[in-house]
């Protein structure tokens, strides 16, 4: 029996949000379509029949995939198919993963998987927080359990003025893009980025996200009342309570040792040492009992270490490490490390190092991104690698994982507000980060380490950017929070909320739990923590490098910006591209054009550069009256010479302009071949230029 076809329409920002269910995907355990203007999203939910066996994790995947014929396209290259997630589309993935995954319940074991498919894109309004709200719908119409609904939003602010779900458009004249994700009462996730806004805008945009949000939620809440399933029974997979007593009693003074032990690797090695102890003593398989397997000690012991860090700051008011619950770890910062590179940075915090590194390229380097809303070109990109060798492990080295592609566009984001413009700075740049070395809240130092690389590298940013992790230990109504967390405390805490930005406000801001959510009293305190922290690193930051470089590295390439007549591009260029070929070919220069006559030529040799600049106005400069030129003689006549000042444009030296005496024969001044200084003194309506050669002579 089908299922009965059900839509539910509501009021959202400008526009309508429509969820409609049992009409397309039918065999899914839950699926809807939402769709705003004209971007319509299906996201469908399904969870397997039986546990996957062996695993001590809940296995969530979340796919979001954009096909370019919701767009009306065709893919380009050989193949005309879609190929591997874009960059995007693994960002969405996560951003949709982000506040579903703590809202499952705890020991639930059966494989989930959620996919979002865009049908169609109107290129006006984003499909993510679509994708968003979509799995929320699935997932709660479902025989799945899950506590939602959550809502979604994405907040601007468009001259001053916040806008609820702006267009593409609208957000390229907005100071703030964020996406806030919540229940009824409390906020989940938030992704966003700002243009250096300060903490009591953001605050507002945030509480106003939320009043928005709830549109999306009572329209879910609609939906499921129509036609929700009842909830699934399941084998809650959770560690054996019997056996964290047993180990509790045995051990419990070697766990409360190891978690007061400060350094990471020791503190590993005392770890490890106890989970061999305990899985000899427990793992033995008994007449008529069931066997405890070494997954089993490892999970009881990681919930023991959790119940006892989480005593140790509510309870006794003390931090794995040692520090003050506002205390950020130990800093240093360097620059210029490595001999060749454009510019380098290195910043270490605690046990967490970023070596960053900036190239500087031109226009060829930029970055084509294709996507549903169109073709458009990236000039910065900032990467993040996370080597095994950083946390002391051997595995094996492959592509970026989508927690580098997050952690990625996380630190990119931070620093995009800062970045000249084109105009300014007419590289194209390129900023790696490689994590060294990892004990909690790389992502922050990667902003950090760039900023001081990009600084080093002499790009003109607007001002260094810092950024800082917080958590978050809750129980009931009490809580805690900490200041640039570590490992253990991300691993075991509540909370991960990034904020980077300079001195006068906010660039980045991001927010993942594993409760179900927050309130705006924790979120007020956080931001306020964060900015005296980020104020102090940015003093360990500027202490060893307060601004940029005025000059770039010797192995920089130097760009030349010049404007030429948009009406000339075409002498530049040349029949078949001949002129432009022949410059290149004879300085060895890289050269841009651009439609609106922005000429760029780029090079490590800074005499070719300049001789490429002369060809190029030579070929695209007009005239100017009372300029002097050095220019060749190309014919001679009884009434004076023709001499060449521009490539291929000549004017006329009267033979009584030639010299202050009287000449009566114009080659006993000038001959063919020869070059001389001339003044233009006129041009006529025709185009014809006069020149002079003793008004040149006398004004030198």
């Amino acid at each position: 029996m089908n299922p009965k076809i059900e839509k539910v329409e509501a009021p959202f920002g400008d526009k309508n949000l429509i969820l409609s269910t049992g009409k397309l995907a039918k065999q899914a355990d839950g699926a809807v379509t939402v769709q705003m203007g004209d971007s319509v999203v299906l996201v469908t939910a399904c969870v397997s029949k039986d546990i996957r066996e062996g695993i001590d994790f809940f296995p969530l995947t979340v796919e979001y995939q954009e096909k370019t014929y919701a767009a009306g396209r065709i893919p380009g290259g050989f193949f005309k198919r879609e190929g591997r997630p874009s960059e995007s589309e693994i960002l969405i993935s996560r951003l949709i993963d982000r506040p579903v995954r703590p809202l499952f319940p705890c020991g639930f074991r059966n494989d989930v998987q959620v996919i979002a498919l865009v049908l169609s894109s109107d290129a006006e309004n984003d499909p993510d927080v679509l994708a968003v709200i979509g799995a929320s719908a699935a997932l709660g119409i479902s025989q799945i359990p899950f506590e939602g609904p959550i809502g979604a939003v994405r907040i601007g602010r468009v001259d001053g003025k916040l806008v609820v779900n702006p267009t593409y458009a609208q957000r390229e004249a907005s100071d703030l893009d964020l996406v806030v994700v919540g229940n009824r009462k409390k906020v989940i996730m938030i992704e966003g980025e700002a243009k250096g806004l300060e903490e009591a805008v953001v605050y507002e945009a945030l509480k106003f996200g939320h009043e928005q949000l709830q549109v999306s939620i009572k329209i879910q809440e609609d939906l499921i009342k129509a036609c929700g399933r009842e909830k699934m029974s399941y084998e809650d997979r959770a560690v054996s309570p019997e056996l964290v007593k047993s180990i509790k009693a045995a051990y419990m003074n070697r766990v409360k040792e190891n978690c007061k032990i400060a350094q990471k690797e020791a503190r590993m090695e005392a770890v490890q040492m106890l989970y061999k102890d305990v899985t000899e003593r427990f793992c033995v398989e008994k007449e008529g009992e069931d066997q405890i397997s070494e997954k089993d000690i490892k999970a009881a012991l990681d919930e023991i270490e959790s119940e006892e860090i989480r005593k140790l700051a509510l309870e006794e008011n003390r931090r794995v490490d040692g520090r003050k619950f506002d205390e950020v770890r130990a800093i240093s910062c360097e620059v210029g490390n490595l001999p060749r590179t454009h510019g380098s940075g290195l910043f270490t915090r605690g046990q967490t190092q970023s070596l960053a590194v900036t190239t500087l390229g031109t226009r060829a380097d930029e970055q084509l991104i294709e996507a549903l809303e169109g073709k458009s070109y990236k000039k910065f990109m900032l990467h993040y690698n996370f080597p095994p060798f950083s946390v002391g492990e051997v595995k094996p080295v492959r592509g970026a994982g989508r927690r580098e592609i997050g952690h990625g566009a996380l630190a990119e984001k931070s620093l995009k507000a800062v970045m000249p413009t084109p105009e300014e700075f007419p590289y194209t740049v390129r900023v790696v980060s490689e994590i060294l070395e990892s004990n909690g809240s790389s992502s922050m130092a990667t902003v950090c380490a760039s900023s001081l690389s990009l600084m080093d590298a002499g790009v003109p940013i607007k001002e260094p950017v810092a950024g800082i992790a917080m958590g978050l230990v809750q129980e009931d109504s009490k809580h805690l929070l900490l200041t640039d967390i570590a490992g253990l405390e991300d691993h075991h805490g509540d909370m991960d909320f990034k904020i980077a930005g300079t001195r006068k406000g906010i660039t980045a801001i991001q927010l993942d739990l594993k409760i179900s959510g927050i309130d705006f009293d924790i979120i007020r305190e956080v931001l306020e923590r964060s900015r005296t922290a980020r104020h102090f690193i940015l003093d360990k930051m500027t202490a060893v490098l307060e601004a940029p470089r005025k000059e770039l590295s010797e192995y920089a390439p130097r760009i030349i910006h010049l404007k030429i007549n948009q009406e000339r591009i075409g002498d530049l260029i040349g029949p078949g591209g001949k002129n432009i070929r022949k410059i290149i070919e004879l300085t060895g220069v890289a050269i841009d054009v651009e439609d609106d006559g922005s000429v760029l030529v780029a090079s490590t040799d800074s005499a070719a550069s300049q001789r490429a600049v002369d060809m190029i106005k030579g070929l695209t400069e007009d005239a100017e009256i009372g300029k002097i030129y050095r220019g060749k003689v190309k014919r001679i006549m009884n009434f004076g010479a023709f001499v060449e000042i521009l490539p291929n444009k000549e004017g006329l030296c009267h033979v009584k302009e030639l010299d202050d005496k009287y000449v009566k024969n114009v080659e006993d001044v000038v001959k063919i071949g020869d070059e001389i200084d001339v003044k233009v003194i006129s041009i006529d309506e025709l185009g014809r230029i006069n020149l002079s050669k003793k008004q040149a002579k006398s004004e030198k």
